[in-house]
């Protein structure tokens, strides 16, 4: 079972509106619960065997991991940034809509309150505003890619 198929079985669980849904095949585990008045969904990997490597995910829909640039920068060039995570899992957008103008890129200054991003979970979008003021430096995360929960998104530096 691939995390498309736990994707679709979420949303699946989630329309249909029960509470709790158990699954288990030879190699995987999955309990799914949502409670009545915020809808939570947990999603537990369990391998049986060995092929599957351990996988634990969070309240919200699951998606897979957004591909991180695979050369990270010095460890004392990336101190003096601030590192934007994600709060949620979801589906990352750089844009309000395919027509519209991108939020923000790279070498723009941004201000406390000002929306870097839309992440959309379980079809709502929901729009991140950024904490901090400062210039963007990076942006990690590719448009229209996956993101897990605390996942970083944006480097800011603050000066």
């Amino acid at each position: 079972m691939d995390l498309k198929d736990i994707q679709n079985l979420i949303k699946f669980v989630a329309k249909s509106g029960a509470s709790e849904v158990k699954l288990e095949t030879d190699d995987v585990k999955i309990t799914i619960k949502t409670g009545s008045d915020t809808e939570t969904t947990i999603v537990q990997q369990m391998p049986m065997g060995a092929q599957m490597p351990h996988m634990q995910m969070p309240t919200a829909a699951p998606q897979q991991a957004a591909p991180v640039d695979a050369t990270p920068a010095a460890p004392a060039e990336d101190s003096k940034y601030i590192t934007i995570k994600s709060p949620i899992i979801g589906t990352f957008y750089r844009k309000p809509s395919p027509d519209k103008p991108l939020f923000v890129e790279v070498g723009q200054t941004i201000a406390e309150g000002d929306v870097l991003c839309i992440i959309e979970a379980m079809k709502l979008f929901n729009e991140i505003e950024s904490e901090v003021s400062g210039k963007i430096v990076k942006i990690l995360v590719d448009d229209s890619s996956p993101v897990e929960f605390d996942q970083p998104l944006f480097l800011v530096d603050p000066s």
